[in-house]
């Protein structure tokens, strides 16, 4: 199995890259006349910080399994979104530096340099695209757009990102200080990128269907859980070899007509065996409705095993929190578990609980706990997953380490209550699967 990079080891390495970037930028600076040789100078470096930047980003969302499985695949997304606001400040900023900086060297203003830079120097126009086609991407990417369209139109769009970074790329090339006169930055600059596209062809394309061939994964049946929920049993060979843990997720492509082309991620429900792994998805939009409706046989591309949200193997009793359809990794978590373990599941109604049975007859073979928490808060009067509550259906809480899985808003409130609860932060582990 491949070494795990884990967030720190992954962080010094990003920082490490970016103080080389500067170090280029000095050895490539010979002096800095005047107040618009400072600007065109900072400008510079925001350029090629930026450059930088836009590979760390594609880079922490190439799906290579030892980061995601050492970091998380919910903290690379958040990295990965701050770090897309940092690049469009950078950029940004170097288009602003840049033109005031040779506006002022020219003793023009800077509109009228503006237009000298688009009108003169082709690769400053393309750039310019590949910087509007970035903040379109920004755009689809803010929280209050992004709610309003579907996981597949978000995620498509994102696609334009390869566009502005080869157009990007062209023009650091064509005018970047740090390139003209070195062979060597050329050299090395370029096998950043090829080395992160070679990375992301590997694991994103190559392993996939590496993975399909090797384990000829197929839909073996399709069972109604809940009104709104199914699971889907997924065959295969050689599975163990997969190395999946509970906890974990992979990305699936259901090989029909329709579904196709899209890619979602769903959590393990079950303990996989050497040929047989359960997902189950609840139904709140078309692909899992399509999903419910998957005959036998359907050939599956299976992406993963993803996601650090595994359980640790200490001596301390486990708290299992789960809301809603956030059961299913805690199913697969509850089975494997060994020592004392207590299962709190919150839903609104009977008819959104899932794996009733199965979670009784774990907790019965294994002298485990289940507390079903269900009704609104209206009916409780309270919230039922305040720091009180918590304390009363696992006594001994704070010497706990608590997995929590749920929708957004229940986690968020469920991490304070904890918190209030006497249990240590770095013992709440809980994953979100947000897009």
């Amino acid at each position: 199995m491949a070494t795990a990079v884990g967030p720190r080891a992954l962080l010094t390495a990003i920082a490490a890259g970016a103080a080389a970037v500067l170090v280029l930028w000095w050895h490539s600076t010979l002096s800095l006349a005047g107040f618009g040789g400072w600007l065109t100078g900072a400008g510079e470096i925001l350029g090629l910080l930026a450059g930088y930047s836009v590979v760390v980003l594609v880079l922490l969302m190439a799906r290579i399994r030892p980061i995601e499985r050492a970091v998380g695949a919910d903290r690379l997304a958040r990295w990965h979104a701050m770090g897309g606001r940092y690049v469009i400040g950078l950029i940004s900023g170097h288009a602003l530096a840049i033109t005031w900086g040779y506006a002022v060297t020219a003793h023009t203003n800077p509109v009228s340099e503006t237009a000298t830079l688009l009108t003169t120097y082709p690769d400053v126009l393309m750039a310019t695209v590949a910087w509007f086609l970035l903040l379109g991407v920004a755009l689809v990417s803010a929280r209050a757009v992004r709610r309003r369209m579907s996981y597949e139109t978000w995620y498509y769009l994102h696609f334009y990102t390869y566009l502005a970074i080869a157009l990007a790329f062209s023009h650091q090339f064509a005018v970047g200080a740090a390139f003209t006169g070195s062979l060597i930055a050329r050299f090395w600059w370029s096998a950043l990128y090829l080395i992160v596209a070679a990375l992301v062809l590997w694991y994103r394309v190559a392993v996939p269907f590496r993975d399909f061939a090797r384990h000829q994964f197929r839909v073996a049946g399709v069972r109604q859980e809940s009104p709104h929920t199914v699971s889907i049993y997924i065959k295969g060979r050689h599975l163990k070899e997969l190395a999946a843990e509970p906890g974990q997720f992979f990305r699936w492509r259901f090989l029909t007509r329709g579904l196709w082309w899209q890619s979602h991620p769903y959590s393990l429900s079950a303990v996989p065996s050497d040929e047989l792994m359960r997902i189950t998805v609840q139904g709140t939009g078309d692909h899992s409705a399509a999903v419910a409706r998957l005959a036998p046989g359907t050939r599956v591309l299976a992406e993963g095993p993803f996601g650090a949200f595994t359980p640790l193997r200490t001596n301390r009793s486990v708290l299992l929190l789960a809301g809603g359809v956030g059961i299913t990794p805690l199913r697969a978590m509850f089975a494997a578990l060994s020592g004392t373990v207590t299962l709190i599941y919150r839903a609104s109604t009977w008819q959104d609980i899932v794996f009733q049975s199965e979670l009784d007859a774990i907790a019965e073979a294994r002298g485990a706990t289940v507390h079903y928490v269900v009704g609104s808060r209206r009916d409780f009067g309270a919230d039922p997953l305040s720091a009180t509550a918590l304390r009363q259906l696992a006594p001994g809480l704070h010497r706990m380490d608590v997995y929590l899985c749920g929708p957004p808003g229940m986690t968020g409130s469920a991490v304070a209550a904890l918190t209030e609860a006497g249990v240590p932060r770095r013992r709440i582990h809980y994953e979100s699967f947000e897009f």
